[in-house]
This record gives C-alpha cells, sequence and structure tokens, in this order.
C-alpha cells in the first residue's frame, strides 16, 4: 500500500487549485509529527487490556517477549500481536488487528 498516494493527490489538486505551496508543506510537516508521534514505541505490560481500535476490549497481556510484542491468550491459545500494530489511545493499549485478525494468526 502506498502511504504517499493520498499526499501526491493533494499536491496536484493544491498546485490546480491555485493553492500557495506554503499551506501545502505546513500540512505536509503537521502530517509528518503525527506519523513520527504515533511512531514511538508502546510500553506494555503483563497484565495491561489490550483494545482493538474500535474501543473493545481484546484480552489482558498475558506476558510480553523480548522484542516487545504483548501475548495474549485467545481461544485457548497464546498468540502474539505484533508491537508494530500498537498505539497508545487515551491511555490505553490499542491495536490497529481485531480480534479476529488475532484470533487467525498461526
Amino acid at each position: 500500500m502506498n502511504k504517499f498516494a493520498p499526499l501526491a493527490a493533494l499536491a496536484a489538486f493544491a498546485t490546480l487549485a491555485g493553492i500557495p505551496s506554503a499551506v501545502f508543506a505546513e500540512t505536509t510537516q503537521s502530517v509528518r509529527e503525527v506519523t513520527e508521534e504515533a511512531a514511538a514505541p508502546v510500553k506494555v505490560n503483563a497484565g495491561a487490556m489490550l483494545y482493538s481500535a474500535n474501543g473493545y476490549r481484546i484480552a489482558p497481556v498475558y506476558r510480553v517477549t523480548a522484542d516487545g510484542n504483548p501475548q495474549v491468550m485467545l481461544d485457548g491459545r497464546l498468540v502474539t500481536v505484533p508491537a508494530s500494530t500498537l498505539s497508545e489511545v487515551n491511555g490505553k493499549v490499542t491495536t490497529a488487528l481485531s480480534k479476529r485478525d488475532l484470533a487467525s494468526i498461526k
């Protein structure tokens, strides 16, 4: 998936619409800042509740691997949640994956 396609489309539209490039540069800078903040690693401890992106509870964290990947018990199986999918939303550890996505991880 190309992350920069929406920005390229916005730049093309801005050029056609006559919007000054300074406005576009400012918007791009704010997007970059938000991305850098979201890329910060999330500190996860055993016992913390893991939430899905839509706000539903998935399961408490059973343990955390040496790589920083939390593991949860789902349907009697130990499932490792990729740390790259984690973020902190309103003080809650949240994954971009749904419970169904996690259950299908082998």
